[in-house]
């Protein structure tokens, strides 16, 4: 699968409508992050289940401002709409590749309750309210 290009447009969507979304926060003025492209590239089209997607904080800040990025390169990774994990810094492809991995084993039970747990607050607030 191609690496998407994130923007303020896209990326809630992209982040609601894929359970695996790896999210590269990066900078054309940045030579990490220009250098770690084809690496990033290359774990795209290997993982083909997984949505990659590229953020430019230069053109696009707000997000990166509401992750808190505040150094790039820097690799998030988000299942089922929860980031469970944050890398920041240089990253070599088999590095990259175990972070994958690690995620693709993470066990969302915790996340997924803490989500029905919020659901459950906010339909007795709804409720009360009636």
């Amino acid at each position: 699968m191609a690496v998407v290009k994130l923007t303020k447009a896209n990326f809630k969507q992209t982040i609601e409508s894929n359970d695996f979304v790896i999210v590269d926060f990066w900078a054309p003025w940045c030579e990490p992050c220009v250098a770690f492209t084809p690496t990033f590239e290359a774990a795209a089209a290997a993982n083909t289940d997984i949505v990659f997607g590229m953020v430019n904080t230069e053109t696009d800040p707000e997000i990166g401002e509401y992750f808190q990025v505040n150094q790039i390169p820097g690799v998030l990774v988000i299942r089922e709409q929860a980031g469970i994990h944050a890398q920041v810094g240089e990253i070599g492809a088999p590095a990259f590749d175990e972070i994958i991995k690690w995620a693709r084993d993470y066990d969302m039970t915790t996340v997924r309750e803490y989500y029905r747990n919020e659901a459950a607050q906010e339909a007795v607030k709804k409720t009360a309210k009636h």
